[in-house]
C-alpha cells in the first residue's frame, strides 16, 4: 500500500498497523485503509474507535452478524471441552452436525471440510470418482463443465477453469478436464457435455462477478439437462447459500435440488472455517476410507458451531429477514439506474451495482462509502457488491442507500 492510499485523517495507530501488515504479510489483497478491532451485529469498530456498517460480511461468512451470541456461546463451551481429535476417531459433536446438515439439505450424507475451496475440490473429486465407478467413464477421461465468469476458489485446480487473468497469470500449467460454457446459456451447456462429462459445476448466483444471476428458468433447465444426460448437477452455494439470497439455498428460488450441494463461509458463522458437501448415497458412497480426508475436517469445534448454524437456519427467520433487506435495497437502488448506475441486481440481502465508468470506479465508490462509515467491496472495475449481515436493521439499510445516493449525486 502506498502513502497515497492513506487518507489525511488516517491516525498514526492505523498507519502503523497498515505499515506492519504490509511489511510482513504477503500482498495478495488490496484492502481499504481501515484497521478493524471489534464487531457486534452489523457493525465493526476500528482501532481508533470509529464505527462502520459492515456491508461485506466477510463475503457472506458473517450472515448472522459479528459476535453472534448463540454462536459465540457454543464456541466458548466447546473450546473448553474438545477441539480436535482427527477423523482417526469418532467425536461426540460430528454425529449431530452430520445429521442436522443432512436434514437441512435433504441429502443422505455430508462430507465435512474446512474452507470453501476445499469443499469445491472435494466435489470435483467425488464427481470424478462417481463418473468412473458409477457412470462408467473411461479411466482418466472425466470432464466437468464449468461456467464463464465463475469463482470457486484459488487452488491450482480451481483456477484451471477460471477466466480471470489476475487469478491465473503465472500459475500454469493447469489441471485438465474442464471446459467452460456461457453462464445462463442452457444450449451452450448442453453443447459442452459429451460422454466423458461427469458434472456441471456452477454458482446459482455469481457473487465474485458482482451478484450476477442467470435468466429465470436456467436452473430448472440445467436440472433437467443433467438428469437427461446422466451428469451430476453440482451447486456451489458457498456464498449464495445459508439464507443470503432470502432462501436457505439460492437453488430454492427455482425449486431445484442439485446432486451435490457445496457449502462453506456462513456454515462456520464467521467464527471458524467450516465447509461441507452434501449428496445422496448413490454419489457419496464412492468415498471410501483413505480416498479423501482432512486433519481438521469435522472436528468437534467446527461441528458444534455448524450444528448451531443449522438450528438457526431451520427457524427461517434469517431467510425472511434477507428477503426484507433485499426489498429495501431494491426500492432504494432501482431509481438510481440512469442516475449514476448502469444496472442493479438484488437477490435477498445481496446486491451488485454497476456504476457508470465515466463517473467513478468501484474502488472509488468503496473509498467514498468508507469515508461515510460504510464498508463494501468493489469487483471488476466499476462494480460494487453489498452483503450486509442479516441482522442489519432497516435504519442500517437506509444508511447504505442514502450514502450511495449522495455519492452518485456528487455529495
Amino acid at each position: 500500500m502506498t502513502a497515497t492510499d492513506l487518507s489525511a485523517s488516517t491516525s498514526e495507530l492505523t498507519a502503523a498497523h497498515i505499515a506492519t501488515t504490509e511489511r510482513y504479510a504477503a500482498h495478495n489483497y488490496h484492502p481499504l485503509p481501515v484497521v478493524l478491532a471489534e464487531g457486534d451485529g452489523a457493525w465493526v469498530i476500528d482501532v481508533d474507535g470509529k464505527r462502520y456498517l459492515d456491508c461485506l460480511a466477510g463475503y457472506s461468512a458473517l450472515n448472522f452478524g459479528h459476535s453472534n451470541e448463540r454462536l459465540v456461546a457454543v464456541a466458548r463451551e466447546q473450546l473448553g471441552r474438545l477441539t480436535l481429535t482427527s477423523r482417526a476417531f469418532f467425536n461426540d459433536r460430528l454425529s449431530g452436525f452430520a445429521e442436522a446438515l443432512a436434514r437441512l439439505t435433504g441429502k443422505d450424507m455430508i462430507l465435512p471440510m474446512n474452507s470453501g475451496a476445499e469443499a469445491v475440490e472435494t466435489a470435483i473429486k467425488v464427481s470424478r470418482k462417481w463418473g468412473y465407478e458409477v457412470k462408467g467413464v473411461p479411466a482418466g477421461q472425466a470432464s466437468i463443465v464449468t461456467m464463464e465468469g465463475n469463482f470457486h476458489g484459488r487452488t491450482t485446480t480451481i483456477v484451471s477453469f477460471s477466466d480471470d487473468e489476475v487469478a491465473t497469470s503465472g500459475y500454469a500449467p493447469f489441471t485438465s478436464g474442464f471446459r467452460r460454457a456461457a453462464y445462463g446459456d442452457i444450449d451452450a451447456v448442453a453443447a459442452a457435455i459429451d460422454e466423458t462429462t461427469v458434472a456441471v459445476l456452477f454458482e446459482p448466483i455469481q457473487g465474485e462477478g458482482g451478484v450476477v444471476m442467470p435468466p429465470e428458468g436456467f436452473l430448472r433447465d440445467l436440472r433437467a439437462l443433467c438428469t437427461e444426460r446422466n451428469v451430476l448437477m453440482v451447486a456451489d452455494e458457498i456464498q449464495s447459500g445459508l439464507a443470503r439470497s432470502g432462501k436457505t439455498f439460492a437453488c430454492d428460488h427455482e425449486d431445484v435440488v442439485p446432486d451435490i450441494y457445496v457449502m462453506g463461509k456462513a456454515l462456520g458463522g464467521g467464527i471458524y472455517p467450516v465447509s461441507a458437501i452434501a449428496a445422496d448415497h448413490d454419489v457419496m458412497d464412492v468415498i471410501t476410507p483413505g480416498s479423501h480426508g482432512s486433519t481438521f475436517g469435522g472436528n468437534p469445534l467446527a461441528a458444534a458451531i455448524g450444528t448451531e448454524v443449522v438450528a438457526m437456519l431451520e427457524e427461517g427467520t434469517f431467510q425472511a429477514r434477507a428477503a426484507e433487506i433485499g426489498d429495501q435495497i431494491e426500492a432504494g437502488f432501482r431509481p438510481l439506474v440512469g442516475r449514476g448506475l448502469v444496472d442493479v441486481r438484488v437477490r435477498g440481502a445481496w446486491a451488485g451495482i454497476d456504476i457508470d465508468p465515466a463517473l467513478m470506479t468501484g474502488r472509488q465508490m468503496s473509498e467514498a462509502l468508507m469515508a461515510r462509515g460504510i464498508l463494501a467491496k468493489d469487483t471488476h472495475g466499476s462494480t460494487v457488491r453489498f452483503a450486509p449481515p442479516l441482522v442489519a436493521s432497516d435504519d442500517d439499510v437506509a444508511l447504505l442507500v442514502s450514502a450511495v445516493t449522495e455519492i452518485l449525486a456528487g455529495g
